[in-house]
């Protein structure tokens, strides 16, 4: 009897309100329906498709108006197993009310229409609620039909922060007090070249930026000029429509600039896979595969990877449509061979003390074969003039005769050097010894050759490929489907007069008929702020992706971005400037809204990694505030490259400044990435939403890190050197440098609490407190007593630890 009333009183709504298919009805068929009634011809069952309106009344299975003729209706209740939509054997099942919806908009008259993501951007009619922030007034509409309210503002301090931690990843330096306006704030931040290298790290996972190829071996790659001209877009506000096709276009416009070509290394940050025994085609078709996929997920945010082999199962794509993008990317010269990370088409900007040092690293490759050759003529003994093959050389195990009977010296490289090395360690070291001396020369001349700046871009062959469509996306199954590029038939046309290659496609992207880059741009700037678009899936725009509860809001934000001119700054004040921003992130009912989808509260949530570290150095005083350059090797365990290699990469450590950095220039090698992160994509494929996560891992990093112990040492020596002898007065400080905010005093007592334990403990092993003192290489101020020093510097660790301290509220 209740069912029924539920029933009746869930019937009874349905009909006071006009069913919208996009929103109501198409997540519905997409999720239950369209895998074997949809767009897929391969895989559709009983010829009956559901994705397409005249399809699916042609075969009366929707029936406008009568929902007890419709076959999908009676399919759907149907009790008979053999019957039953979706059948039980495809462990997809339909709710009661999900029944009674798709019921319901049939006898409304089953009306019809697009996916809302494929419907042009219009600029919807802001509420009229009296809030001065269009964004308020969307945000506060909703909430009101949800009978919720907005929360208060948060506190000043905490307000500082978070804007100051969203706008440039770092925490506010104290300079500038409260009594500064927030508006004051916010324009400061904006203009500060530090915004730049915040928003960059977004867009280099996106762009899947890293400093080596990936795969075995892993060889280096100097694409950091492309890294640094990123920052540079973002701090000078760079129209993201011309950052677009800078991006993807820059070397095909008029008379192309050496940085409009630089541009293009977004789609040469790939990887390389340059394995023994690899086909270069297979590489090369590979690449532009993920050309294609990244172009489509940053941009469009479609998952055109699933439409390689055939048809998309939910979306308007089809296999034909993958390959029409995949014809424009195939048209570079890069050929998939060799295994280098500065393959051609590159742009070289060496300096001349690169060079000089290539040059002097291969004066040490010949000096120390020399040495070599000169013993091999006596540790194999061979007519004069003649070989070493013609020696017993040529009768060692394995590979070694080709690596040393037919191979100079001096020509010998890493791989063979090792065997050599390993095999005659035992047998003659003395051999062995001056072979170790020319492994290490020859990896210095690979080093030195890798790190001379040559970045990969992109180019036009003069002979354009032919493409054709791979049977399964089997690079070595071409079938005879001829397909020239165009853009997808599901969505608009290209625009008139636009050229038939990367910049054609580049211009379609941003041109004011696209439904969707605009909005799958000012999704993810939002997913920043908050932690989650307002489409939770940014990287799934089509019907499997989520529709967004704040539709109007979206459409909004994507109108006001295309109109004020791809105006990226114009974005992001518009963003923290609102009430909706602004809010507490306290919760007042954990039950309501638990994931804050409708926006009655500010953001609370875990900082990544990368943040969280750049925090620490800059709380402490060690962060080295310098734009741009070669990537840096800061602390890292021991051994961690060459267990990942198998022994042939070698962390070398770098010093001084270099240790101190943000986060974003530490070098990033793909097969094992910087060991500080925990949280971090991978840099091997495009990727569009951010990962949290709270795990042991964190903590065992964030405690024990060198460079977080080293952090909380110089912290505790910088309130200490500031306040000597005023034990509250440094309290606060800490306290106040690492949280924005004053201790309590039920938090001070606690912390001057804890302080007189760690001063008893240190003092009971004064050899553990040097040892705590001499983690990291900054220099420690000797004139600080060692016991306070470092039962400081335990302290501050704590407070740096705080969740508090690596939370944004």
């Amino acid at each position: 009897m209740r069912l029924l009333c539920i029933l009746i009183s869930f019937g009874s709504a349905l009909s006071a309100a006009t069913i919208d298919f996009s929103r109501d009805i198409q997540p519905i068929l997409s999720e239950n329906c369209y895998h074997c009634h949809g767009q897929d011809a391969n895989e559709r069952k009983g010829d009956l498709r559901l994705d397409v309106e005249k399809e699916a009344k042609a075969t009366k299975a929707v029936v406008a108006g009568k929902s007890h003729e419709s076959s999908l209706i009676e399919r759907i209740f149907s009790t008979d197993p053999d019957e039953v939509m979706p059948t039980p054997k495809s462990n997809r099942k339909l709710t009661e009310a999900q029944k009674q919806l798709l019921k319901q908009w049939i006898d409304q008259g089953a009306k019809w229409g697009r996916h809302w993501a494929f419907e042009r951007i219009e600029r919807p009619k802001v509420p009229a609620n009296g809030a001065k922030n269009p964004i308020d007034a969307f945000v506060r509409a909703k909430l009101a039909e949800k009978g919720m309210k907005p929360s208060p503002k948060a506190e000043p301090e905490t307000l500082l922060r978070r804007v100051s931690l969203d706008l440039i990843g770092l925490p506010p330096d104290g300079r500038n007090g409260m009594e500064e306006s927030y508006e004051r704030a916010v324009e400061r931040l904006m203009s500060s070249p530090q915004l730049g290298e915040r928003w960059a790290w977004d867009w280099l996972d996106a762009a899947r930026y890293a400093d080596t190829n990936g795969y075995q071996g892993d060889p280096e790659r100097t694409m950091w000029p492309w890294r640094d001209w990123v920052v540079k877009a973002i701090n000078d506000n760079m129209r993201y429509d011309q950052f677009t096709i800078w991006q993807l276009a820059g070397d095909l416009l008029p008379k192309a600039t050496q940085e409009q070509k630089l541009a293009t290394g977004f789609n040469r940050n790939h990887m390389i896979n340059g394995e023994g025994g690899r086909i270069a085609e297979e590489t090369r078709v590979e690449n532009v595969m993920d050309r294609v996929e990244t172009t489509s997920t940053v941009w469009l945010g479609l998952t055109m990877g699933c439409s390689k082999c055939h048809d998309h199962k939910f979306d308007p794509l089809t296999m034909r449509d993958y390959y029409a993008l995949y014809d424009v990317f195939n048209q570079t010269s890069e050929d998939g061979k060799g295994r280098s990370g500065q393959a051609a088409p590159a742009m070289d900007i060496s300096t001349p003390a690169e060079l000089e040092r290539v040059k002097k690293t291969t004066a040490k490759v010949e000096l120390a074969a020399k040495e070599v050759e000169t013993f091999e003529l006596t540790k194999f003994p061979r007519p004069d003039g003649k070989p070493l093959t013609e020696s017993d050389a040529i009768k060692l195990p394995g590979n070694l005769p080709s690596y040393i009977a037919k191979t100079e010296p001096k020509n010998r490289g890493v791989d063979p050097l090792l065997e050599a090395v390993s095999y005659f360690k035992e047998k003659d070291a003395a051999y062995a010894k001056l072979l170790q001396k020319l492994l290490a020369a020859v990896r210095e001349r690979v080093s030195a050759s890798n790190n001379v700046t040559k970045v990969m871009v992109m180019d036009t062959l003069p002979q354009l490929r032919e493409t054709f469509t791979f049977e399964k996306g089997a690079y070595d199954k071409p079938t005879t489907t001829k397909v020239s590029f165009s853009v997808p038939a599901s969505l608009p046309p290209m625009p008139k007069g636009a050229p038939n290659d990367r910049l054609g496609l580049a211009q379609w992207i941003v041109s004011r008929d696209n439904p969707l880059t605009a909005r799958v741009t000012v999704n993810r700037f939002w997913q920043a702020f908050f932690g989650v678009g307002l489409v939770k899936t940014a990287e799934d725009f089509g019907v499997q992706g989520e529709t967004p509860l704040h539709r109007e809001l979206l459409d909004w934000l994507a109108a006001e971005f295309i109109e004020s001119g791809w105006d990226v700054k114009a974005l992001l004040r518009l963003i923290v400037t609102s009430e909706t921003y602004k809010q507490s992130s306290k919760v007042a009912d954990a039950q309501i809204d638990p994931e804050n989808r409708y926006l009655a509260r500010g953001p609370r949530f875990r900082m990544p990694s990368w943040m969280i570290r750049d925090q620490a150095l800059f709380v402490s005083g060690l962060l080295r505030e310098q734009l741009g350059g070669p990537s840096v090797k800061p602390y890292q365990p021991e051994g961690i490259w060459e267990e990942a290699t198998f022994g042939k990469k070698s962390y070398v450590q770098d010093h001084g400044d270099a240790l101190y950095r943000r986060t974003l220039y530490t070098f990033w090698r793909r097969i094992v990435g910087p060991t500080m992160l925990f949280d971090n994509a991978a840099r091997q494929v495009c990727a569009v939403k951010t990962t949290r996560t709270n795990t042991p891992l964190q903590a065992l990093v964030t405690l024990n890190d060198i460079t977080y112990v080293e952090a909380a040492r110089a912290l505790a020596q910088r309130v200490l050197s500031a306040h000597r002898g005023n034990e509250d007065a440094a309290l606060e400080q800490a306290f106040q440098m690492v949280t924005c905010r004053a201790p309590a005093g039920e938090e001070k007592a606690l912390l001057k609490s804890q302080l007189g334990k760690l001063r008893v403990q240190q003092a009971s092993d004064h050899a553990s407190a040097l040892k705590l003192l001499a983690v990291g290489e900054s220099k420690r101020d000797e004139s600080l007593d060692a016991v306070e020093h470092s039962a400081w510097t335990s302290l501050c660790l704590m407070l740096l630890n705080l969740d508090e301290t690596v939370t944004k509220e």
